[in-house]
């Protein structure tokens, strides 16, 4: 006989499955194959803030209230970013991967599940140092509209610039990095020289399609919120829209090493999670 506790808990993950079905069939929004410990904790989240008793009284308001819909799409969006965020990562694109991306006469980047835009614009700040951003086209997308507009807006906290000039630093900075910022009370207002070659774009990857011809896709710390099915659909995404010898980016949690397209990849840097695109043989 099952114990109090397992019947609780038994009752939650039904309702859980339910509460994510509904967000699917009424929004279009899939995240029933994200990580199910991940989606457990922002549904509890979500109860205590809005002081509901059960999962089931979520499900109503949020078929019939659509602003509460959007506290629970940010609930469950992965907005956790920052400026040169894991400086190694970035020292070793100038270190592995420029060199190679000078060879193109026109880079493709893709910046996917990009978020508030501050790996997007550090990521420009690196093409603009090694002379590569007026030849490179980045496409930043996120599926969570608020996310995205404050990208596009590209204004952050004044609080945090220590921080991110320290990041910027480790990584291999050339210049100063308050030469890419204006400050305004209490915020910091990024150049509009770093967003002339971004585009800010809707796109979710758990349900929309291919970005074809890239030459680098970035997808940081997103797939580990990504059970393990989901994760090699997304891997397939990125693999079909790389070029040949394309780069892949994830972040310092996430690897290859499982995936089912593992042997499709060739490993840059196993430390930073830097993979490439192997070429297709005859």
């Amino acid at each position: 006989m099952k114990s109090k506790q397992e019947l609780l808990n038994e009752n939650e993950n039904i309702e859980i499955e339910l509460f994510l079905q509904a967000i699917y069939m009424k929004f279009g929004y899939d995240f029933r194959n994200y990580g199910k410990a991940h989606i457990k904790r922002r549904v509890r989240h979500r109860l205590t803030v809005s002081d509901f008793n059960s999962v089931s009284e979520l499900i109503h308001k949020l078929l019939y209230d659509h602003m509460f819909y959007q506290d629970v799409l940010q609930d469950l969006s992965i907005t956790v970013t920052e400026m040169f965020r894991d400086p190694d990562f970035y020292l070793a694109v100038r270190k592995e991967v420029v060199a190679l991306l000078k060879t193109y006469p026109f880079i493709k980047i893709w910046h996917a599940g990009c978020a508030t835009g501050e790996e997007v614009y550090s990521m420009a700040i690196l093409l603009k140092e090694e002379g590569l951003l007026k030849r490179s086209q980045i496409y930043a997308t996120d599926f969570n509209q608020m996310a995205l507009q404050k990208a596009r807006n590209g204004i952050y906290p004044i609080d945090r610039i220590k921080e991110y000039t320290q990041n910027y630093q480790k990584s291999g900075g050339k210049a100063s990095f308050s030469d890419y910022y204006s400050a305004r009370y209490e915020s910091v207002i990024l150049n509009e020289s770093l967003r002339e070659n971004i585009v800010f774009a809707d796109h979710n990857l758990v349900t929309d399609g291919v970005f074809g011809e890239m030459n680098m896709v970035i997808c940081r710390n997103v797939m580990i919120y990504f059970d393990k099915e989901l994760q090699d659909k997304v891997i397939r995404l990125f693999y079909d829209s790389l070029v040949p010898g394309g780069f892949l980016c994830l972040g310092s949690k996430e690897s290859l090493r499982f995936a089912s397209l593992a042997d499709r990849f060739d490993v840059t840097t196993e430390r930073q999670k830097i993979y490439r695109k192997k070429f297709e043989t005859l």
